[in-house]
């Protein structure tokens, strides 16, 4: 009996086992923390280009990531005009994954557009149309894109995604498709990404439980998952848990307490298959919001309380910014 759980162990940790996707840290946290605002680099594994999973920070967090030598393996050519860090930006990074329109989540994307290349916003339509009706309208920021109010400079380019079609993201080897969230009455998005090797990976924007928020994406969302952990394809989930326990659910504003994480996979795990089919996967815990408080750390909190009440086998994991981890 000993030998035969040994070796479902070793199965399940094998399925996670060889990296599908690399990940930088451009920003880790939620709220308030300018310059350290949630938004992620994600390559496939064997390939150079990257696309952004949300952009609250974009050119701070290359500079972090750069002096981490988090892109020590990128070739970056003498001859270019750009410092490194204008080399990744316009040469490397070939889209924007935006899971919903907080400034938090889009900041670093719009303040570095003037000296941005020409690039793709891949999102839901309605949170394209209120990144152009809010942002780029030559009011709060020039119209860098190519649809919306007043003169469009073209700049990037709007593609809307759909739970229904894997759609291309433009010079990458990825495939996307968003699915809807509920945070406290606005859509956000859940980006499933898949690799040539049909390996698959999911990124959550901001999102509350299904039982506080009153919604079924959560769980239309591990019911999508649970083929690909069946399988063996899936190779981690990024998704938020801004407050710790102590914040009483009406204090949410649609976001996760490690409590309700842990309650939402248990759906998963029931979904994949029962005890034990979440051994071994990773789950990378963002947003955390950073705060204000004396002697107060919620990150060292969040981490405890997730940990002492992890009965999946799962492997949290919490990211720092600059910091590079494989999938």
């Amino acid at each position: 009996m000993f030998k035969k759980s040994l070796l479902v162990l070793l199965c399940s940790f094998s399925a996670y086992a060889q990296a599908g996707f690399e990940v930088i840290t451009l920003g880790s946290k939620g709220g308030i923390q300018d310059g350290n605002l949630t938004a992620f680099l994600l390559k496939d594994s064997r390939d150079t280009n990257y696309v952004t999973l949300d952009a609250g920070t974009v050119v701070n967090g290359l500079i972090v990531a750069e002096e981490k030598q988090a892109f020590k393996d990128l070739d970056i050519p003498t001859n270019s005009p750009y410092t490194n860090v204008g080399y990744i930006l316009r040469e490397k990074i070939k889209g924007y994954l935006i899971s919903h329109a907080h400034l938090d989540h889009l900041a670093g994307m719009i303040i570095a557009s003037p000296d941005d290349s020409h690039k793709y916003i891949y999102s839901l339509p309605s949170v394209n149309e209120t990144i152009a009706k809010t942002y780029f309208n030559w009011q709060a920021w020039p119209n860098f894109g190519n649809k919306g109010q007043g003169y469009q400079l073209g700049k990037y380019q709007y593609r809307d995604l759909s739970a229904q079609t894997w759609l291309p993201i433009k010079d990458t080897s990825l495939k996307v498709k968003a699915l809807p969230l509920s945070h406290a009455g606005i859509e956000s998005s859940a980006f499933i990404i898949k690799n040539n090797q049909q390996q698959v990976m999911v990124y959550l924007g901001d999102t509350g439980a299904d039982s506080v928020e009153q919604s079924d994406h959560l769980n239309s969302l591990w019911s999508t998952l649970a083929p690909y952990i069946k399988n063996k394809q899936l190779k981690g989930i990024m998704i938020e848990t801004s407050f710790t326990n102590k914040v009483p659910e009406r204090s949410l504003y649609g976001h996760l307490t490690p409590k309700l994480l842990l309650e939402e996979l248990a759906i998963l795990e029931y979904k994949a298959g029962g005890k034990g089919s979440l051994t071994g996967l990773p789950i990378v815990i963002t947003h955390i919001k950073y705060s204000l408080l004396k002697d107060i750390n919620p990150q060292a909190i969040i981490k405890q309380q997730l940990i002492a009440a992890n009965t999946f086998g799962v492997n949290f994991h919490f990211p720092a910014q600059g910091e590079r981890f494989s999938l």
